[in-house]
């Protein structure tokens, strides 16, 4: 070999080291994931429901605490690290033009948030782009203080946006749910979700997520044909984390969606809600603010029939007893009816097959002034097995392009009483209040279409 060919080719090992360096640099996760020290101690998993409750609607009690007052107490308890993942962020009443009394607990919330840095808390957060809230001053805010912020293109990436809504505390606590960073959801909008304290394994196995669309929102990034191995799960469907919480054999995992999203071993939302659906033999209740068997956001629409197969298959072949309560709100498209009638025409006692559909209707009230409000927006399935609440409406969109998360539980009871009841027990409790309230109306009844919102 000469001298001149020796010299091209240590060039051409040069550049191709130096190609490995700046791919992994890009993969790696950025912020890194904050020091373990706490996680270090041992578990004590803890979960709690959390809801928020629109005002001037009159509800029973549930297990569920209030969903404003656990979001503060996770940031009165981060000592390391604040992650959040929500689709949009709109805290204050002024992003909307709007001055009522019903903003001051997102405000309240923003304020929280604006402090960590100032607490050597590091704040990161990612957020879809482009941003429906396009007057919100929250992130600019957020990061004059400190935070750091990225805006995932989802939409370039794969076709849909980050729908997704959870939270990483210390990687020791998390949020899963329904709520975005609104102060709509805090008190103008029902929304259901957890809590998890003092659990880091889920807690890590859902920061993965987070960093999967953090990396996602770095300039010119792609989405890689196979994530790098610092990105899988050995936590899924198959190999649930098995844990004591709150003294109750617990059994959980996390899914996401959509499937380029979903590094080696994580489980996808889609396929977590099949497994809950197929394992139900006696009740399979579902609430979630929309259901269409069918594409929502691409042209021509596309039948999708995947969910409302499982349903149908649940009822009659395992005779399950199927409820299905949708929302009903201003903004609702009515071209969901036929499907949801489809669905309730299905049930024949006579047959052994049970299946019921309503429709909850959030009263709009003096609350008119208020855009994107007075709506359950709730996103969960219970059976007597298990329990899931995720971030994403059953549509085709929100499994196929669109990124969500779903958290799947199931309790043992306890064994000896009183004890805390496991989770799917206490979730079907606040689906029944729901399913027998005031504001839960039957098909035939004043759901029709367009004139959801009871009259002022």
């Amino acid at each position: 070999m000469d001298a001149k060919t020796g010299r091209a080719e240590v060039l051409g090992t040069v550049v191709l080291l130096l190609g490995a360096l700046a791919v992994t640099y890009i993969l790696w996760p950025v912020p890194p994931p904050a020091p373990h020290g706490q996680g270090q101690q041992s578990d004590s998993c803890q979960l709690v429901l959390v809801e928020s409750i629109p005002q001037d609607l009159q509800v029973a009690s549930s297990p569920a605490q209030p969903l404003p007052q656990a979001w503060l107490q996770l940031l009165d308890a981060a000592r390391e690290s604040v992650h959040v993942a929500s689709f949009y962020w709109s805290l204050t009443g002024a992003d909307i033009g709007v001055n009522d009394s019903s903003s001051q607990q997102g405000e309240a919330l923003l304020q929280k948030l604006e402090q960590l840095p100032g607490r050597n808390v590091s704040l990161a957060v990612v957020t879809s782009e482009p941003t429906l809230a396009s007057n919100s001053t929250d992130l600019r805010l957020l990061v004059a203080h400190g935070a750091q912020v990225r805006q995932v293109p989802m939409r370039q990436l794969t076709g849909g946006v980050l729908h997704t809504k959870f939270w990483v505390v210390d990687q020791r606590h998390l949020y899963v749910g329904s709520a975005n960073m609104d102060w709509r959801s805090l008190t103008q909008v029902k929304e259901l979700g957890v809590v998890i304290y003092n659990c880091s394994q889920l807690a890590r196995d859902l920061e993965k997520t987070f960093q999967t669309y953090w990396v996602l929102g770095a300039p010119h990034a792609t989405l890689p044909k196979h994530w790098p191995g610092n990105y899988s799960t050995h936590i899924n469907r198959f190999h649930p984390l098995q844990d004591s919480f709150s003294g109750l054999p617990t059994t959980a995992y996390l899914s996401a969606s959509p499937p380029a999203l979903c590094p080696y071993g994580r489980t996808g939302d889609l396929d977590a809600l099949l497994a809950v659906m197929g394992g139900a033999r006696e009740f399979l209740y579902v609430s979630v603010m929309e259901y269409f068997p069918t594409t929502r956001f691409r042209h021509p629409t596309r039948y999708w029939p995947v969910l409302d197969s499982a349903l149908r298959e649940a009822a009659v072949s395992r005779g399950v007893h199927v409820r299905l309560l949708v929302s009903c709100w201003l903004n609702t498209d009515p071209r969901m009816f036929p499907f949801l009638r489809s669905l309730q025409a299905l049930s024949d006692p006579a047959a052994s097959i049970s299946v019921d559909v309503k429709v909850y209707i959030v009263p709009v009230g003096n609350h008119s002034n208020i855009p994107f409000g007075r709506v359950n927006h709730s996103k969960f399935m219970v059976t007597e097995r298990a329990a899931y609440i995720g971030t994403s409406n059953w549509s085709e969109d929100y499994f196929s392009s669109t990124a969500g998360v779903g958290l799947v539980v199931r309790q043992d009871p306890p064994h000896s009483s009183p004890g805390p009841a496991p989770v799917q027990e206490q979730l079907r409790q606040v689906f029944e209040r729901d399913w027998g309230s005031p504001y839960t109306v039957s098909l035939d009844g004043q759901a029709q279409g367009q004139d959801c919102a009871w009259q002022v």
